[in-house]
């Protein structure tokens, strides 16, 4: 049944979204359930010592004084994580008691085909009962079948970077919805190709650490291609909607009466937005957004951005940005899902003002015509970082790693009041 913005209410006070709108927050595999054997956990082992020491000239002093572990190789690897494999009743149970009605997780590839062409029962049945926990919880499941993990097979063989990846991964996605689409609504199929792309394969920083802009521009048109084939594959088993993660960056030229800064800004624009989404034009039956990023850009590719606030991670905190992306988004006339937002802030100084500026936003594009859904935070519970690890706390569920005790922080209860209401008071 389509949403009718024309429902929402507002006044002074009090913002309302429109009715069976989604609230809810958003996990990957590898970050969270721990005991991964794929191609980061491997990566970890070999640049662990290497990261830590790093981290001494990466850092600025303020976040080197703050969260000293970042010099632990320990910090590095993801082990155990947060042993959401184990636990993830009790994580749905505490994400239900937010008042939340859907659930974003991932699906780790080399748990289900450990072996090329060999799928392994026995955690397909794993992830059916978190399917099942999260439909008896009346939590909607949004299911990503890529979050940047690669099984060791196929990492081998150049994962991404290989033109067989497409076929590979379609193969997978076949499956997996063959097993589990009689639960399942919605479907994403690649998380952030552009942040793999960027950070693989242009910088050269994440696993395989190839820095080569041939490689870039090949691995654009596998993961394309790759979630082409997967959306082909789910539509031939079921009518459950398709897309895929974007992170879309709002970009604004640093001199607006600068030619070059507008240039700039139009290459990168290009690269970081809108690629992607043309490598996969009529295959998508939803858009999924997600937005951390503002950068003002300077000739060549500065970023010049005033940071008047910024996360534990030193990113600017810049809510009006999503406003644009959404009106960008809205030309394209899909449905439109926020699957990911939010910040490192480990006091939870400002994650409740965070959320309900960023809702503010989102609610005005709304009014403004943007078919917007849902809204996932990121993330429900703290979780490793990738290549920075432990030390950034992006939860609404704090996490002592020691002990793995959860610990519901303030701001989610302040997310839960939203959710439960379906309106914001500014």
């Amino acid at each position: 049944m389509p949403f009718a913005p024309t429902n929402i209410l507002m006044n002074k006070k009090t913002l309302h979204f429109p009715a069976g709108f989604f609230w809810g927050s958003a996990t990957s595999a590898h970050q969270v359930e721990g005991g991964n054997v794929n191609d980061w956990s491997e990566w970890e082992k070999g640049n662990s010592e290497r990261l830590a020491r790093e981290a001494k000239n990466y850092w600025q002093d303020w976040q080197k004084a703050k969260f000293p572990e970042m010099f632990n190789p320990r910090n590095y690897i993801s082990g155990k994580a947060c042993d959401h494999y184990n636990r993830y009743e009790e994580d749905f149970e505490l994400a239900k008691s937010l008042n939340h009605n859907a659930h974003r997780f991932s699906i780790e590839w080399s748990r289900i085909e450990p072996e090329e062409g060999k799928f392994n029962e026995k955690e397909i049945g794993h992830y059916r009962d978190v399917i099942k926990s999260l439909r008896e919880k009346n939590l909607e499941p949004f299911i990503t079948l890529w979050h940047w993990t690669n099984p060791l097979w196929l990492a081998k063989i150049g994962g991404p970077e290989n033109k067989k990846f497409a076929y590979y991964f379609g193969r997978y996605a076949k499956f997996v919805a063959e097993q589990l689409g009689d639960s399942v609504n919605f479907w994403i199929t690649v998380n952030e190709p552009t942040s793999v792309i960027a950070n693989s394969y242009a910088r050269g920083i994440w696993p395989p650490q190839r820095k080569s802009f041939l490689s870039a521009l090949k691995v654009y048109k596998n993961l394309a291609a790759a979630h082409n084939s997967a959306f082909d594959a789910i539509h031939t088993i079921s009518k459950a909607n398709v897309g895929f993660a974007n992170l879309l960056t709002f970009y604004e030229p640093y001199d607006k009466n600068s030619i070059l800064d507008k240039a700039a800004l139009k290459v990168a624009e290009y690269f970081g937005n809108k690629k992607f989404l043309n490598l996969t034009k009529n295959k998508n039956d939803f858009l999924a957004a997600q937005y951390y990023f503002h950068h003002r850009i300077k000739f060549p590719f500065k970023n010049k951005n005033e940071n008047k606030a910024l996360t534990d991670m030193g990113w600017e905190i810049y809510p009006r940005g999503i406003y644009h992306i959404l009106k960008e988004l809205k030309k394209f006339n899909l449905p439109i899902y926020i699957t990911e937002n939010g910040l490192a802030d480990a006091e939870d100084s400002r994650r409740e003002k965070f959320i309900k500026e960023h809702l503010y936003w989102v609610h005005k594009a709304i009014r403004e015509g943007a078919d917007v859904r849902g809204y996932f935070y990121w993330s429900l519970l703290d979780n490793f970082e990738w290549d920075k690890g432990f030390w950034p706390r992006f939860g609404l569920v704090e996490i002592d790693y020691e002990t793995l005790e959860r610990k519901i922080r303030p701001s989610a209860r302040a997310y839960a009041e939203i959710c439960g209401n379906n309106y914001i008071k500014m």
